[in-house]
């Protein structure tokens, strides 16, 4: 190499090594897609839209939503997974998300390929019984349980590791026994079965039984996350005696591995705002759906710890993929 082309050849490194930190400074310069593993209309994709419009507004590009369900939300969080690491697509992630690497054998991603960007909201477990149930609370709950000898407690649950599952197996170690396992296709068909009497209880949504609690169908026991803004009056799990038993309905935003840093860091920021806000919540909480604003840090480190608690209890109580 001449003497003159070194020089051009090691100032043309150190533009390059000055400009990267900048190369995305022109991010989003197009629509960008969130996509829910879920099908429409559930509580994660009311969260979504909500969300959606504040960060839309804020980026000044279009936030469109794409739904991808089936297979436990791994077909779509396998869409992201494998999507170009550029800023144009995310994923709306719930527990589902970390829990299937627990129970299936054949994942087509793995955990590391998607990287936390920040938690949007909850929509807090509510336990319900069937009215003709003898328990006003979960102390009551656990201690007629105890006395229902083989017959135990028929349990609705959504699936194996579903957030009903979870909650029964919480139960289990918290001492309540006889927590018998019903598994349907959906949180919907448990929440059925507990209204018709097929079932004796289980755990839902707080925007799926809110309703079927006011009307009378269902008696709420106790809320598996903390207090619910459209219906105060429902005691915690910790209020109960109970403070293992906790979980939520929660929904946060992923990115494909890879996704540039400053891309996360702003999408994390823009969608802090938005959650935040007041418009956010006046859009959410009538339907008992809160708020969680927790920063790119406090989202990174609740998924982790998570994935730890919910493993535990996924391979204590032998949980496999229906």
């Amino acid at each position: 190499m001449d003497a003159f082309r070194r020089p051009l050849l090691v100032a043309a490194a150190f533009a390059l090594a000055f400009v990267a930190p900048f190369a995305h400074a022109d991010w989003p310069d197009k629509p960008i897609k969130w996509i829910v593993p879920f099908a429409p209309g559930g509580a994660n994709d009311l969260i979504t839209r909500a969300a959606a419009e504040g960060v839309s507004k804020r980026l000044k590009q279009p936030v469109v939503i794409e739904n991808k369900p089936g297979a436990g939300a791994a077909i779509g969080a396998e869409y992201v997974a494998k999507s170009k690491p550029d800023g144009y697509t995310f994923l709306i992630g719930a527990a589902g998300v970390i829990t299937n690497s627990m129970i299936r054998k054949d994942m087509p991603y793995q955990d590391s390929d998607l990287v936390p960007v920040g938690m949007i909201a909850v929509a807090p477990s509510v336990i319900v019984v069937n009215p003709g149930v003898p328990a006003k609370d979960l102390k009551e709950f656990a201690a007629w349980a105890r006395t229902r000898g083989a017959n135990g407690v028929n349990w609705s649950t959504a699936g194996t590791a579903s957030t009903p599952h979870f909650v029964a197996e919480m139960l289990k170690e918290a001492g309540v026994p006889g927590v018998n396992i019903i598994p349907y296709k959906s949180g919907s068909e448990g929440v059925t079965a507990v209204i018709s009497g097929n079932t004796d209880a289980t755990s839902e949504a707080s925007i799926v039984v809110l309703p079927q609690i006011k009307a009378g169908k269902l008696r709420a026991l106790a809320t598996t996350w903390d207090r619910i803004s459209a219906a105060p009056e429902i005691a915690t799990t910790k209020d109960a005696g109970f403070p293992g038993v906790r979980i939520g309905h929660w929904a946060g935003l992923f990115a494909p591995k890879g996704t540039p840093q400053p891309i996360v860091d702003r999408m994390a920021a823009e969608l802090m705002e938005t959650v935040k806000s007041k418009e956010f919540a006046d859009k959410l909480q009538p339907s008992g759906i809160e708020p969680a604003p927790l920063t790119l840090a406090e989202y990174t480190r609740f998924i982790h710890e998570e994935r730890e608690r919910l493993g535990a209890i996924a391979r204590k109580a032998k949980m496999q993929a229906d």
